[in-house]
């Protein structure tokens, strides 16, 4: 008994990996069934097709790959088969998807329909299990299509494709299916941008829907009937709804991320200029602590009576120009008193030539409050250096004048004596 129920456990837990498996596969290629085609390119290959057999042809062409579906899992593109209802002015054109033999599953159908007017109007209408409800697309074309003319003649007869399961086309080659990202990448080059492909919710025509129920079939419903389009997403209504969603949590997720890079830049930045402003500071109070120390250690000369400034690293230059000018002024002096009374004792008879004294030479001005003390000492001193000579000057005429009657007279005694003799 217990060996019946471990078997029992064992067969139970292996059906449900393997079903859980063969999910996993269907949902890991796929976001979501109706991604896998899409109906504007389905659309677009229809106004530019000739008849419904060369239709068939551009949906199932690898050249194209306008398909993406799988819906049997088996790892390759399902064929998709298209058959046509017909009544009066109004056809139908039904695409299936082939599953397994004498299954299929529909995909969608195109409704066309001439008015009174000879008008064609055409809508593309996604399956609702697929695509969810009232998702329809109606192309509007540049150039009216071509197949147009194949559907109103006379003996027209309704088109129904002959291949099936394991029964392919010689055109026909299997492909895997693509991820959805590569997948939108290659169908949006099969999309005519010429057209106009205008989403509505309502259809035009009141006998599509009753000639379609008289075809439909829903082999992969039947399969999987509670993995519809409502079933999937509570949330939408159908794919419509879906990629507007989509497109909105897109925006969100991009403005989030410039929000948070932005962001982040800023904050960069804000501790890029801290840690500047930190140095700079460390370095500012550095240099000050330096040359407030170089201001203290300079020597301050004591005995100058001038203010001094300790910025003003000329202090020693200043004592040493004062000391300079007391020499200059002393050796003026000097020069002034031993030229300033020039009397010739030798020649007493000739007269006494006055000497100019040149005046001393002024000393160069500085900044400094003491170099113009000493200056101005220089300026003083060398008139009383000229008034002594021109004081002493004129005492040679005198002298002469003096000395001129005794040597008349000398030479007067000289004479008489001559004379006498």
């Amino acid at each position: 008994m217990k060996t019946n129920l471990l078997l029992i456990a064992f067969a139970a837990l292996v059906f449900g990996s393997c079903s859980a498996q063969s999910q996993t596969t269907v949902y890991a290629k796929n976001s979501d069934i109706s991604d896998n085609l899409d109906l504007r390119a389905v659309a677009s290959i229809f106004g530019e097709s000739a008849n419904l057999q060369d239709f068939e042809r551009r949906l199932n062409d690898p050249k194209y790959q306008i398909s993406n579906l799988d819906l049997n899992g088996d790892d390759q593109v399902d064929y998709l088969r298209v058959i046509e209802s017909v009544e009066d002015r109004t056809h139908v054109v039904i695409i299936q998807a082939v599953l397994d033999r004498d299954v299929y599953q529909d995909i969608a159908t195109i409704d066309v329909e001439r008015d009174n007017y000879n008008k064609v109007s055409v809508q593309v209408v996604g399956n609702t299990y697929l695509y969810g409800d009232n998702y329809i697309y109606e192309p509007v074309y540049s150039v009216a299509p071509v197949i147009y003319t194949s559907f109103w003649v006379n003996n027209y007869r309704p088109y129904y494709s002959t291949w099936g399961w394991n029964y392919y086309p010689t055109y026909y080659a299997a492909w895997s299916p693509y991820p959805i990202y590569r997948y939108r990448n290659n169908i949006g080059v099969y999309i005519n941008v010429n057209n106009h492909y205008n989403y509505v919710t309502t259809r035009r025509s009141y006998r599509a829907p009753v000639l379609y129920e008289s075809r439909r079939t829903y082999g992969y419903e039947t399969r999987r009937p509670n993995y519809s389009f409502a079933q999937r997403h509570s949330n939408v209504t159908n794919r419509y709804d879906l990629d507007q969603r989509r497109i909105a949590s897109r925006e969100t997720s991009r403005n989030q991320n410039t929000y948070n890079t932005n962001r982040s830049n800023t904050n960069r930045t804000s501790a890029t200029d801290n840690r500047t402003t930190n140095r700079n500071y460390a370095e500012n109070r550095t240099n000050t602590d330096r040359s407030y120390n170089t201001n203290r250690s300079t020597p301050v000369n004591r005995g100058n009576s001038a203010t001094v400034n300790n910025n003003n690293p000329a202090r020693v230059e200043n004592t040493t120009n004062r000391t300079e000018n007391r020499r200059d002024y002393s050796q003026n002096n000097s020069n002034v008193s031993r030229e300033s009374t020039p009397r010739n004792t030798n020649n007493r008879g000739t007269y006494t030539q006055r000497t100019e004294t040149p005046s001393p030479q002024r000393a160069e001005p500085t900044r400094n409050y003491s170099e113009n003390r000493g200056s101005s000492e220089s300026r003083s001193s060398s008139p009383r250096a000229q008034n002594t000579q021109r004081s002493e000057a004129p005492r040679a005429p005198q002298e002469a004048r003096s000395s001129q009657p005794q040597r008349e007279s000398n030479a007067g005694s000289r004479s008489s004596g001559g004379r006498r003799g």
